[in-house]
């Protein structure tokens, strides 16, 4: 399995031979090493409805022809902007061709801003363990630490986790250590941070705090063998 970042909380993964991006905010983002044009995933994994997460999903799918998986709410509604889309939710999980996906919970919100001005409620926000060649994989999405975190890391041993400490609208650095401790992955890569002002934080010092050996950042671009 390889796991590369790409700014911002977007992931890519490549296993069984099938790519899927993971929350692909490109178009306005400019910390990501994308161009939106050039992304033709076989799948795209949402963790919730916000605009900073679903980005640019609909471009991307309707020109790859790429499968969204998302919580239910947010599923129907891609699906009636012409996606295909397959919905899920919180604590179900399902074989795909590149390896099984279960989604957790996160501590969020999550709607999409219409053009008027009003928000449509696209469900509940979500994590995503993402599962294959004897490996898992853990993204947070967006969420606030929860002490079920613990559960998670017991019930599936995690080998990378992907954590946003951005603080203001996530997590912040202190509880995303704690959270760290909690889940006892291998490996803890940060995310969700620098993009806008209100979530500049300091990555480097965000490892420094975790256990010895397990904390990583990771520039977009970057690649993890798993």
């Amino acid at each position: 399995m390889k796991v590369s970042f790409h700014g911002h909380s977007v992931v890519k993964i490549e296993s069984n031979g099938k790519t899927v991006l993971i929350d692909p905010f490109i178009t306005g983002n400019e910390l990501t090493d994308l161009k939106a044009d050039e992304q033709n995933p076989d799948f795209i994994i949402l963790t919730h409805g916000h605009g900073d997460h679903v980005g640019d999903t609909v471009e991307i799918a309707k020109r790859s022809g790429a499968l969204v998986i998302a919580v239910n709410e947010l599923a129907i509604y891609l699906q009636h902007q012409g996606l295909n889309a397959h919905p899920m939710h919180i604590g179900g999980s399902r074989e795909f061709e590149f390896g099984k996906v279960k989604f957790t919970p996160a501590f969020h919100g999550s709607g999409l801003q219409q053009e008027d001005g009003t928000f449509l409620y696209m469900g509940m926000p979500a994590g995503v363990l993402i599962m294959n060649e004897g490996k898992t994989v853990y993204h947070a999405g967006d969420t606030g630490l929860f002490s079920d975190m613990k559960l998670i890391g017991e019930l599936h041993p995690i080998d990378l986790a992907f954590l946003p400490i951005g603080d203001n609208f996530t997590m912040g650095p202190e509880d995303a250590v704690l959270a760290a401790g909690f889940l006892q992955a291998k490996t803890v890569v940060p995310v969700h941070y620098d993009t806008f002002p209100p979530i500049k934080q300091d990555p480097k010092d965000f490892v420094s705090k975790v256990k010895e050996g397990t904390g990583k950042v990771m520039n977009p671009g970057d690649v993890v063998e798993l």
